[in-house]
């Protein structure tokens, strides 16, 4: 499920992180290589270090991305050594097995890749092409720089970033070694360092002693410390310690990392949208850290999010500005509770009440139409129970966005399967909007668009992978359909004192 929202919010996320990009003309050399399946392994086994964008051309903010990425491309192209940026159209049929392979969700998405191709991370950094250089030469670097001097501690640790700190008394050892270990899996979340004197660290650190790690952050205390070095222990010092008590979600680029963290994380979010500009703002701020202080370690992370930079989510969740001020609480498989219109005196109860299992759930769905005769029949989350789970029929049911370019061109075909299954009752081709309906995502694992499931009037459910084509689709039915039962052959009846015995029920 985490990776569901993940793909949902860093689609609705990217407009606004895009929104401050230049759109200015660029060099007519390309920089950016062009991959496909055909030279893609070749060309990556080559690198110890490529980037790689995984893009559609029908793609709107894979368009706005494109200046920046080649002008990204050109710089890095003379650097020492060179950082080479690439480019495969996840759109194309021939290349799904690649995007596949990566696991790609959401385009743009943008992979680095390690080692010849044998280690993949996501970039999650800037998507200007300023950003973009500093980000890329700061991965390409170590995963955790020395610090010898006060001058590199100022460098390094600054008041804008988390920064995580090892002190230690030698580059050795099992706490050393498990710091780098960390320090490389999260290198894409955040900034690390060590050093063999704590003297040289800002901020008054004169009486720290190794081994221990400290991590700096331009948030709520300065900074906080760990002496435990076990390795599952540390990462989740590191990814807790990172984020704010409450993320803020308003148009601050420098917000951005954080609200791409915090859609990111598992577990339970709790969500508080207002309008920013007007004058009750301060009170809703206030009585909501400290609702959030008093659940920290709960389970729950909490977010506080401005109307204006909200409409996205606004959209995934099917709530109007109406509504506000609002709060959503959202768990990990996808359930939502949700306040409208909210006082500041009830932050606190409300939540207190859905800790205690007394709020009912809520479910986004778009009206029931009143007539159904398309050959796709229209499904909804208030219908989806009586269309596709009490319906007895075999339904194919696809996962659309209305947006998405595979989408629109599979329309078409699903009408031509619809149209050949006409004769028989027992065969249903549906879809549903999945960004504008909830549906049971522990039965539905949809991770991009479009997907197709198929529900066989016995109950089975099995994911179509197949090709987009009328003829596989209808052969992919006809195979996991489930088939009438046939009547068996008549036998003699037996006289009324050969008739067997039975019990009655």
């Amino acid at each position: 499920m985490a990776s569901r929202v993940s793909a949902w919010f860093s689609i609705l996320l990217f407009s606004l992180i895009v929104s401050s990009i230049s759109a200015e003309e660029t060099e007519t050399k390309e920089f950016v290589l062009a991959l496909d399946h055909s030279n893609f392994t070749d060309t990556v086994s080559k690198h110890d270090f490529i980037v790689v964008e995984f893009y559609a051309p029908w793609c709107g903010h894979c368009q706005q991305l494109a200046p920046e990425y080649e002008k990204a491309a050109s710089e890095l192209s003379s650097h020492d050594p060179p950082i080479v940026l690439a480019k495969v159209d996840a759109s194309d049929e021939a290349n799904r097995d690649l995007a596949n392979q990566f696991g790609i969700q959401g385009i743009p998405e943008i992979r680095i890749l390690r080692n010849g191709g044998k280690s993949s991370q996501e970039y999650k950094g800037p998507r200007d092409a300023e950003g973009i250089v500093a980000y890329l030469k700061k991965q390409k670097g170590p995963a955790s720089v020395e610090i010898k001097s006060a001058e590199d501690a100022a460098e390094v640790v600054g008041d804008t970033n988390i920064v995580v700190v090892g002190v230690f008394p030698e580059l050795s050892g099992e706490e050393y070694e498990n710091f780098l270990a960390i320090a490389e899996k999260l290198r894409a979340d955040s900034d690390f360092a060590h050093t063999l004197d704590a003297k040289l660290l800002p901020r008054g650190e004169s009486s720290v002693a190794g081994p221990l790690v400290r991590l700096y952050k331009p948030f709520d205390e300065p900074f906080v410390d760990s002496k435990d070095f076990n390795m599952e222990t540390l990462e989740k010092f590191v990814k807790e310690s990172s984020m704010p008590l409450v993320t803020i979600f308003d148009s601050d680029p420098a917000n951005h990392p954080y609200i791409i963290k915090f859609f990111d994380s598992t577990g339970t979010k709790a969500m508080l949208f207002m309008n920013f500009s007007v004058g009750s703002v301060e009170s809703f701020k206030t009585k909501y850290y400290e609702v959030a202080k008093a659940f920290k370690g709960q389970g729950l992370s909490f977010l506080m999010g401005d109307a204006e930079a909200s409409k996205g989510a606004f959209q995934y969740f099917g709530i109007e500005e109406s509504q506000i001020p609002l709060i959503v609480i959202q768990t990990a498989d996808g359930k939502k509770y949700l306040k409208a219109n909210l006082e500041v005196d009830q932050i606190e109860s409300w939540v207190k009440d859905y800790k205690d299992g007394k709020v009912e759930a809520y479910r986004k769905s778009q009206p029931v139409p009143t007539e159904n005769n398309e050959p796709v029949k229209v499904v909804v989350a208030d219908s989806i129970d009586d269309m596709v789970f009490n319906s007895g029929k075999n339904v194919l049911l696809e996962f659309y966005a209305p947006w998405c370019g595979h989408c629109q061109k599979l329309a078409p075909i699903l009408d031509e399967v619809a149209v050949s299954f006409q004769s028989d009752p027992s065969v249903v081709i549906a879809k549903l909007d999945a960004t504008a309906n909830d549906f049971p995502v522990n039965t539905f694992d949809v991770k991009g668009f479009p997907t197709m499931y198929f529900r066989s009037s016995n109950g089975s459910i099995v994911q179509y992978e197949g090709d987009r084509t009328k003829e596989a689709i209808i052969s992919f039915i006809e195979d996991n359909m489930a088939k009438p039962v046939t009547e068996e052959p008549k036998t003699e009846e037996p006289k009324e004192e050969e008739k067997p015995v039975k019990d009655e029920l």
